[in-house]
């Protein structure tokens, strides 16, 4: 006969595979509909209820797809007679990110609990050390790594998350400052706004990070394309410089200052350049 142990394991089990796979009706199929999720991203106070959990995996699939890991290497399950939990070590993440550090887990805590015979989870918890600074090199390149997936999936709630309530942001358009989360959220939303319905991507190809303590400044040059309906890709270089602090576990964006070029003769922004490699 199944125990609930083994019941729970495969529960989980499957529901890291449906993670793996991308499959978002599958990763809710057994969560309560008041599920607490306290995830790595903010926000702080957690994920709460089973349509914001479920607002959650967009972005997270859209970076898996770049060939991420997502998978479970222990797993240790307890179980009463209606309430359970099990925790969990995985590896997650992209196949560079793994080569750099080896040891670097996921760690994951789950409390479920019996409704109608059937098991569900209440509780998700998911969390990486702090470590070294390359561990929160790391992370930081993962904060880049989750906007380009919220651009790319045009998830503006999912941009917006790691950026701090105070930022300030030195953008391509006048004024010269934007202040504040909700100016800057005002930005991305036109940005997104202006693309339609033609496809959005953002990476930043030569992306540097230096980390001390609880401050990181990130740089390189941000690539934007525009894909058309009819395939036509339009491509955009320019200077990107981020600045982050840790703030209760998280790095958040505190300071931005993008930028093209000017040319002197004529007073005009440059946006046609290229790096020399492209």
């Amino acid at each position: 006969m199944t125990t609930d142990e083994e019941r729970i394991r495969e529960l989980i089990e499957g529901w890291a595979a449906a993670v793996h796979a991308g499959d978002l009706e599958r990763v809710v199929a057994d969560h309560a509909d008041d599920i607490v999720m306290y995830d790595v991203p903010p926000p702080y106070e957690g994920v709460r209820g089973i349509d914001a959990y479920r607002k959650t995996w967009p972005g997270f699939f859209q970076w898996q797809a770049q060939g991420a890991s997502f998978e479970i290497e222990t797993l240790d399950v307890m179980a009463g007679s209606d309430v359970a939990f099990a925790h969990a070590l995985l590896r997650c993440g992209t196949p560079g990110e793994l080569a750099a550090n080896p040891a670097y887990r996921l760690r994951l805590t789950l409390g479920l609990r019996k409704e109608d015979g059937r098991w569900v989870v209440a509780h998700e918890h998911h969390s990486f050390p702090l470590g070294d600074e390359s561990a929160a090199e790391e992370e930081v390149r993962r904060v880049h790594e989750r906007w380009y997936a919220g651009t790319a999936a045009k998830d503006l709630d999912g941009m917006m998350a790691a950026i701090a309530d105070d930022v300030v942001s030195y953008e391509h358009e006048t004024p010269l400052e934007y202040a504040g989360v909700d100016e800057v959220r005002e930005v991305c939303a036109r940005g997104l706004d202006a693309a339609g319905d033609a496809g959005v991507s953002l990476d930043v190809p030569d992306l540097r990070i230096l980390v001390r303590e609880d401050l990181a400044v990130a740089w390189g040059l941000n690539r934007v394309r525009v894909t058309g309906e009819d395939g036509q890709v339009s491509e955009t270089w320019s200077r990107g410089t981020r600045v982050f602090q840790r703030r209760d576990g998280a790095w958040m964006m505190v300071h931005q200052h993008l930028s093209f070029p000017l040319d002197q003769a004529t007073g005009a922004a440059r946006t046609d350049l290229r790096p020399p490699s492209r």
